[in-house]
């Protein structure tokens, strides 16, 4: 937490130095009064205003600090609300997600494909290599684990959050080279 400004002027040292310094300056010179047999009264002394700038400066750190609990209560709120609506995501991706994987665990290809900045691979087989370089399915990461879909599944999910979708093609710029290996795939 934070400390007030008060406090942080005391720790370092800097409050304590400016009130040796006043002790250390050699009070000024008195100028001459109006003696009263001038006709003059003398003028009474300044009030010292120190109680005064207590006050406002008691006014200030009380203005400071709620103004900074309220920045704190509003960024806790805020956080709060972000967390809710993750999970609220996580939960929605979940229940669509279910029973939608179309992983086969004795798929022998592997299809490479770029995600999060590193080359990532998913297994398939030969018909779902073909479907998944034709945009007629997509690889949608979860919890960890590149689940193969449905382009539909893939474009819900993308709805929910864009960033799960790791690969769909898009069909209408799906090519292949004169090697017959689509123009995305990456090794």
């Amino acid at each position: 937490m934070a400390d007030s400004l008060r406090d942080q002027l005391l720790k370092s040292g800097i409050v304590k130095q400016f009130k040796d310094e006043k002790r250390q300056q050699p009070p000024a010179p008195k100028k001459p009064q109006a003696s009263p047999a001038k006709g003059k009264p003398p003028h009474p002394p300044k009030p010292a205003r120190k109680k005064e700038d207590e006050i406002n400066l008691a006014k200030a750190y009380a203005i400071r600090a709620q103004t900074e609990a309220e920045e704190r209560k509003r960024a806790e709120q805020e956080a709060a609300e972000q967390a809710r609506l993750k999970r609220e995501r996580k939960a929605k991706l979940q229940k669509l997600l279910e029973g939608q994987g179309l992983n086969k665990p004795d798929a022998d290809q592997v299809r490479h494909f770029e995600y999060g900045g590193k080359i990532r691979r998913v297994y398939v087989d030969a018909n779902q290599l073909a479907d998944l370089n034709a945009g007629k399915l997509g690889v949608v990461q979860n919890a960890g684990r590149y689940l193969l879909v449905t382009q539909a599944v893939a474009e819900q999910v993308r709805e929910i959050d864009s960033h799960l979708v790791a690969l769909l093609v898009d069909p209408a710029i799906a090519g292949v080279d004169e090697d017959g290996v689509p123009d995305d795939l990456m090794w």
